[in-house]
């Protein structure tokens, strides 16, 4: 059986599946009320979910400001992780902040996470930086990774 993967910028009504990801995903998830001024508050945020059968199974958000995408999440549900998914939704993501007028993508990714780590690596990214105690679940360092569209 094959998937049938659809992606869309997120609406207000995505939130309450986004946030299940959310908190499947990490330590400290963001809340209803985070997504929810993302959504309709935050001009620069834009917010792409990949869906299977009308179901939300992952999402990335953006903030892009200038010429600059940052990343400031991305996710999928853990039943389609190591499947080849969140290559394609960032790929797509890549592809929707280009046509935005990004030139350059960012973002802080977990000293420890290797796996995301070799994903970004293939799609270009390269180590800029480490923002020292980044994350307030444990005070890991995160490494920031860039790559020009």
């Amino acid at each position: 059986m094959s998937l049938t993967i659809k992606f869309r910028l997120m609406e207000v009504k995505d939130i309450n599946q986004v946030v299940r990801i959310e908190k499947e995903s990490f330590a400290t998830p963001w809340s209803e009320e985070a997504f929810y001024n993302e959504l309709t508050n935050n001009q620069f945020s834009t917010y792409v979910v990949m869906e299977e059968e009308n179901e939300v199974i992952g999402y990335c958000g953006t903030w892009i400001v200038l010429d600059e995408a940052h990343i400031t999440n991305i996710a999928l549900l853990s039943a389609y992780r190591g499947k080849g998914l969140g290559e394609l939704l960032l790929r797509n993501v890549m592809d929707v902040v280009r046509k935005i007028g990004a030139q350059s993508v960012t973002l802080e990714v977990r000293v420890s996470n290797y796996i995301a780590q070799s994903l970004y690596q293939k799609l270009g990214f390269k180590p800029g930086g480490i923002r020292k105690n980044y994350y307030t679940d444990n005070n890991e360092d995160a490494l920031v990774m860039w790559v020009n569209l």
